[in-house]
């Protein structure tokens, strides 16, 4: 395993003083950084550059010899240094690149006029890619920024502007000093902008920018949103925001959805902006959900920052949680818990559920391996799961009390896992590392089995695995009190009555294996109306789990799908949908199976598709909005001739920007699946160029990604190499349609393959390189694709950021291929049946 030392212990800088000037047009920059800081050992100290320039170099005002090593180190020398404070001076320059990490340009067009932003992208490890500096979360420092830029354009930085000065024909920008942060948190955008203001009720100044390419009112929700979630915050983490301004910044090209650098919060312009009337409900969650994210990330890991990145979880998986409890506080009405347990929980369960994944916190030795970090199934879903399991086992005051002690006791340092537990264990008087750390530290989870008198747990598993003796202290939540409500060992001796039921409210890391009599009484609850939307959502998913996991049948399921055919609530209709979706794979080379299948999808949306029809009722909830797509989407793949006609009929007399947002993406794929010719999509595609509207742009490439012309495939593929079609931080959405999709997923597998060296040069360098391997194994079905895939990336093992993906992956497609051979009949069997 290879490793890098950690400069933090030989040179820890206290403060920076960076002057950068950008020319955009040339696509460099040129700067001077002044670092003040301590050194630990004589004669040299090193710090970290990459693809920089280096010009000159002095320390305490002598001039110092320079070289680069490998892990991105510079080392600076001097015969007369000697361990203690120095002044260090390096002069360098660097490029701009397409890259969207480091210092990069985010391209849009106002007006008929191509323009752009220029935006920083520093975390992980990519301030070293903009100046020299100790790049470790460790390394806090302040920050005096001052950026010399071209005239006329809007320049933000951390920190409100000190001065601003026109020279020389250039706009200088000096900004206030940052509080103590790490490199990864500093950040900038420069460019044509637009904003909306509002304040906090502490004075906090609040900004909502975007390009002029957006309308004024698409900033409403957001600026609304986040002035709300800051005084939340304010309030539950009993430590006030200590910046005096926080900007929201929507950003054309944005590799992740969005970055909490510290007073500057940059976005994808999907999970920002709302513009009324033309987004859906989905998507104002969303962003109401990314900016709480964000938001908490001010305190969670801007404030109090983890040592090293083997905490990381100490940043996102709390920012998951926190952005539920700040939505569930601000919009009470979303019942915003279901989706969590729709959504996160199943994200969590299906991936820890594979051999070999990684734990929430994992030892990193070198930054190639933090990107593999990033795995939002992990760190941030079962990582936020985990901590809402220890917020319910301690009580909701005492977990609040503990976090608010955390804030005074660490604020401006950096923390690792005890440091918290302590915190909570003196809030809850409960040893909270040791029940937490086994949490953590483990990969997987338990289901436990209910016997006849009797409870069993054991590591579940998807797939062929090692054999496993792992246990967890398991909080059993009960629906009758029973003792002992933590289970710490691999049985215990208890009687769990049938119709009883563990984890109520689905909020342990865990599922439950009911033999038949006990769920059999389950289900008659379900069909009598006495279990809650919760309770109902979580045992399909639970039932769908045992199937995958083979300890029940997914033959099962079919039965257990039409029992759901009077369900109302959107959360539990998303889960459905995840049933009939996991029977898919079974029948894909069975005619008279599939038919059954769509035929069952269409029968058991039916009567809500009745009740909801196509259009709007007055004054009907956000949950039956939403639910409409979700039916419509069961019954056109029920292949029902109505709905396909209607929603044909939709798109030829509906312009898109006036077709329902809720339904866009199903009208646009029923149309091109069932009468899309190459005029069509050509069409479709010049929309998808031409629009600002990012929630278009995104109904758009799933409709037109549902084609099932292999000459049309091959033309979508070739557009994710284009950056003038498809934007390079689109390219994951339009291959994962592609993949996933049965008409295009050999050709899409091919040109993985065929393309992977544009694959490596576009995006090797960012933390979405593992999303290829990752999604494409999330598509391939058969056990000579399992073959191919072997053999394409085993040779690439090498690679620290993607070896653990690519391991994940081949479990992945070997236990989707075992599952279909073993089940296959018997799923066929069932279907042609009835």
């Amino acid at each position: 395993m290879k490793t890098v030392s950690r400069l933090i212990q030989a040179f820890a800088p206290a403060h920076y003083k960076l002057s950068l000037t950008l020319n955009r047009t040339e696509r460099t920059f040129s700067g001077v950084v002044t670092i003040t800081g301590i050194t630990a050992q004589d004669n040299l100290l090193r710090l970290h550059a990459k693809d920089l320039e280096i010009e000159s170099a002095t320390i305490d005002g002598h001039k110092a010899s320079f070289r680069t090593e490998e892990n991105d180190e510079l080392v600076l020398e001097n015969d007369d240094i000697q361990a203690g404070e120095h002044i260090v001076v390096v002069g360098f320059s660097g490029k701009i690149t397409d890259g969207m990490h480091g210092l990069y340009p985010c391209y849009f067009e106002h007006d008929g006029i191509k323009k752009e932003l220029l935006a920083t992208q520093f975390e992980s490890h990519h301030a070293r890619e903009v100046f020299p500096c100790v790049d470790e979360p460790e390394a806090k420092a302040t920050f005096d920024v001052i950026l010399t830029t071209e005239k006329g354009v809007t320049v933000l930085g951390n920190m409100p502007v000190k001065s601003q000065v026109e020279e020389a024909d250039k706009l200088v920008t000096s900004f206030d000093r940052t509080p103590r942060m790490s490199s990864y948190l500093l950040a900038w955008v420069v460019g044509e902008l637009h904003k909306k203001s509002g304040q906090t009720k502490t004075g906090v100044e609040v900004n909502v920018w975007a390009t002029p390419a957006q309308s004024s009112e698409s900033l409403d929700f957001a600026l609304d949103t986040a002035i709300k979630a800051t005084e939340f915050f304010n309030e539950y983490f009993g430590t006030d925001y200590p910046l005096p301004k926080c900007d929201h910044v929507a950003l054309p090209d944005f590799t992740s959805g969005a970055m909490e650098n510290w007073g500057l919060i940059t976005y994808r312009e999907i999970c920002l902006l709302v513009e009324p009337g033309q987004t859906s409900i989905s998507t104002k969650r969303y962003v109401a959900m990314v900016i709480s994210h964000e938001l908490s990330h001010q305190w969670f890991g801007n404030l109090v920052t983890m040592k090293w990145w083997n905490n990381l979880w100490l940043n996102e998986s709390f920012a998951n949680l926190m952005e539920y409890i700040a939505v569930d506080a601000l919009f009470p009405e979303w019942n915003i818990w279901l989706d969590y347990s729709s959504q996160e929980v199943i994200m969590a369960l299906r991936r820890d559920a594979i051999d070999g994944v990684q734990p929430v916190q994992l030892e990193v030795n070198h930054p190639d391996e933090i990107t593999t970090l990033f795995d939002g199934a992990i760190v941030y879903a079962k990582g936020g799961r985990l901590l809402r399991m220890l917020q319910h086992y301690i009580g909701h005051d005492a977990f609040q009390a503990g976090l608010k002690a955390y804030f005074k006791s660490y604020a401006y340092q950096n923390t690792e896992g005890d440091d918290l537990w302590n915190e909570l264990a003196k809030a809850s008087g409960q040893d909270i590392a040791a029940f937490m750390n086994t949490w953590i530290s483990q990969a997987g989870y338990p289901v436990v089995h209910v016997e006849s008198n009797k409870l069993r747990q054991e590591q579940f598993f998807v797939g062929n695995h090692q054999s496993s003796s792992q246990t967890w202290p398991i909080p059993l939540e009960a629906s009758v009190p029973i003792t002992p409500n933590l289970m710490q060992t691999s049985e215990i001796t208890t009687l769990v009555q049938p119709g009883e039921r563990l984890n109520v409210g689905d909020t342990a890391h865990f599922i439950t294996h009911y033999q038949d009599d006990h769920l059999a009484s389950l289900l008659e609850q379900l069909k009598a109306g006495a279990l809650k939307p919760i309770d109902r959502l979580q045992l399909l998913h639970e039932q769908v789990m045992l199937a995958r996991g083979s300890i029940t049948s997914n033959a099962a399921l079919i039965p257990l799908i039409s029992t759901y055919s009077h369900e109302t609530i959107d959360s539990v209709w998303d889960v459905i949908s995840l049933a009939i979706g996991e029977l898919k794979k079974f029948v894909e080379t069975d005619e008279a199976a599939e038919k059954k299948l769509r035929k069952l999808s269409a029968v058991t949306a039916h009567e809500q598709f009745k009740r909801l029809g196509w259009e709007p009722i007055a004054d009907e909830p956000e949950t039956d909005t939403q639910l409409r797509g979700t039916i419509l989407g069961l019954t056109l793949y029920g292949e029902d001739p109505v709905a396909i006609k209607k929603a044909c009929e939709l798109f030829d007399t509906t312009s898109l920007d006036e077709l329902d947002p809720e339904l866009r993406s199903l009208i646009i794929s029923t149309k091109v699946r069932y009468e899309g010719s190459q005029d069509l999509v050509n069409t479709l595609l010049d929309s998808y160029r031409k629009t600002h509207s990012p929630e278009l742009k995104s109904d758009l490439s799933s409709g037109i990604t549902s084609s099932r012309d292999h000459d049309i495939i091959a033309q979508l593929l070739d557009a994710i190499k284009d950056p003038e079609t498809v934007r390079p931080q689109d390219a994951f959405r339009w291959y994962v349609y592609l993949i996933r999709t049965r008409d295009s997923r050999d050709q899409a597998w091919q040109w993985t393959k065929d393309n992977w060296d544009w694959i490596e040069k576009t995006f090797s360098g960012d933390k979405s390189y593992d999303d290829f391997p990752r999604y494409a194994a999330s598509g391939l079905m058969t056990r000579e694709q399992l073959e191919d895939y072997k053999a394409f990336f085993e040779p690439k093992k090498s690679i620290l950021a993607l070896k653990r993906v690519i391991e994940l992956g081949i479990n992945e497609i070997e236990a989707r291929v075992e599952l279909i051979e073993k089940d296959g009949s018997h799923v066929i069997k069932a279907l042609l049946k009835d």
